[in-house]
C-alpha cells in the first residue's frame, strides 16, 4: 500500500493541504469524460485532497457557454467519482474581470454556483487589475471572508510590493493576511520567488509558497528530447521554450543516476524551497499523477550536492544568453530581436534588466 501523502499548513492558516495540488488548467474539458474522471479519481486515492479550479474561457469551441465550463465540468467529475468537497481542499480565484459590475462576493457566488459547491476552503485575488487598488481588493476579499463561503485566502503571481501592501491593509481590516502564494517557481525560473523583497513579504505575510509551472509548462519533462508529443509539441522551434526545453532535456542524466525522471525530478526542487506547502501540478494521465507524488520522497533523499549540480546545470543552460520574457525562456539574440521589434532598450539593474515599455524581461544579476 502507498504510503500517505505527507500534509503541509497553509500559512497561518488552518487549512492543511497535500504536498502536491491537482490542477485543472487546460486539462478535464480537452479530455473523454471517462478520462477525466479516471484521472480525478486516481489524484484522490493516492491522497491529493489540494485540487486548484478556475474560470476559463473555452479553447475548444465545444462547451455548451463560453467561460466557466471549467467550473461546471469539475464540479459534475467531483460528484461522478463520489468525492466528499468537505475533505478536501478546494480552491478558486478570483479574477475582477468584470469589475466593477461584478463584485468579488458576485464573483465567487456564479463559481460556486456553477461548480455546484456551498463552500471554498481557498480563494486565490490573481494580479490585480489597474482600477482594483490593493487596499479595495482587501476590502472586497473582507466581505467574501465574512460571508463564511470561503475559509482563506492568497494570492496568485501578485508582486512583492502588492503582497506586502496587500498584509498591512489586512491587518486594518481586521481579517487574515494571505495564507499563501502561487507563483512561477521551477528550475526554469526561480527569480521570481526567490527575490529578497518577495521573501521578505511572504515572511511579513507568514505566507506558505504554492510554485505554479514547476515543469515550465512541460520542457522539464525531458520527453521532448526523446522524440515524445505532448502540449509544446507545437512550440518546439519557439526561441521562448529552446532554453527550457535544452535544460529538460539535460536533467535525463541526473535523474538517471537518481533513478528517476526528469520530471519527477524537476517537481521535487520545487519542494525543497522552505515555504512550498505544495506544488501545483497539471496532468491528464495517472502516471504523471504518481511521477508528481514520487517527487515527495526524493525531495527528502536529495543532497546539498545534489541541488547544487541541479542548480549548475540551470543556470549553465539558461544564462548562455538566456533571458526570461513573462514565464518564459528567452535566448539572448531573441530578446534581443524582441526588443528590436518593440524600438525598446535594455537598462540593468541590479537583479533583473528591465524594459523601458510596460513589460519586463527578467535576468540573472550583470546581464545586459
Amino acid at each position: 500500500m502507498a504510503a500517505a501523502l505527507p500534509h503541509r499548513r497553509l500559512g497561518g492558516s488552518e487549512i492543511e493541504v497535500s504536498r502536491i495540488a491537482l490542477g485543472s488548467w487546460r486539462t478535464f474539458e480537452r479530455m473523454p469524460r471517462a478520462d477525466a474522471e479516471r484521472l480525478l479519481a486516481h489524484a484522490l486515492e493516492r491522497g491529493i485532497d489540494f485540487l486548484d479550479d478556475a474560470r476559463y474561457d473555452d479553447e475548444t469551441g465545444k462547451a455548451p457557454i463560453p467561460t466557466g465550463y471549467s467550473e461546471v465540468l469539475f464540479g459534475e467529475l467531483l460528484r461522478a467519482v463520489g468525492a466528499d468537497p468537505a475533505a478536501l481542499t478546494i480552491s478558486n480565484k478570483l479574477w475582477w474581470e468584470f469589475w466593477p459590475g461584478q463584485d468579488a462576493i458576485g464573483e465567487v457566488e456564479a463559481s460556486l454556483q456553477r461548480m455546484g459547491l456551498d463552500r471554498l476552503g481557498l480563494l486565490y485575488s490573481s494580479t490585480l487589475p489597474a482600477d482594483v487598488p490593493v487596499p479595495v481588493a482587501v476590502e472586497q476579499i473582507a466581505a467574501v471572508l465574512a460571508t463564511g463561503r470561503v475559509g482563506a485566502w492568497a494570492v496568485v503571481n501578485w508582486s512583492a510590493a502588492d503582497l506586502a501592501a496587500a498584509t498591512l491593509e489586512a491587518e486594518r481590516a481586521a481579517i487574515p493576511p494571505p495564507c499563501a502564494a502561487q507563483l512561477p517557481y521551477s528550475l526554469a525560473r526561480t527569480d521570481w520567488v526567490e527575490d529578497a523583497a518577495m521573501d521578505d513579504a511572504l515572511a511579513a505575510a507568514g505566507a506558505s509558497l504554492i510554485p505554479s509551472a514547476a515543469l515550465a509548462g512541460g520542457a522539464l519533462s525531458g520527453k521532448y528530447a526523446d522524440g515524445a508529443a505532448g502540449r509544446l509539441s507545437d512550440e518546439l522551434d519557439d526561441p521562448r521554450r529552446a532554453a527550457a526545453l535544452q535544460l529538460g532535456a539535460s536533467l535525463r542524466r541526473p535523474a538517471a543516476a537518481l533513478g528517476t525522471t526528469p520530471a519527477t525530478l524537476a517537481i521535487a526542487f520545487t519542494l525543497l524551497h522552505p515555504r512550498t506547502a505544495a506544488t501545483l501540478i497539471g496532468a491528464t494521465t495517472p502516471a504523471q499523477i504518481d511521477a508528481a507524488i514520487d517527487a515527495v520522497p526524493l525531495a527528502q533523499r536529495l543532497t546539498p550536492g545534489d541541488v547544487a549540480e541541479l542548480r549548475s546545470l540551470a543556470h549553465s543552460r539558461l544564462s548562455a544568453g538566456a533571458l526570461f520574457t513573462g514565464g518564459s525562456v528567452l535566448p539572448r539574440d531573441a530578446a534581443e530581436d524582441y526588443l528590436r521589434t518593440r524600438n525598446r532598450r535594455m537598462v540593468t539593474a541590479p537583479d533583473r534588466v528591465l524594459l523601458t515599455g510596460s513589460r519586463s524581461i527578467l535576468a540573472r544579476p550583470g546581464e545586459e
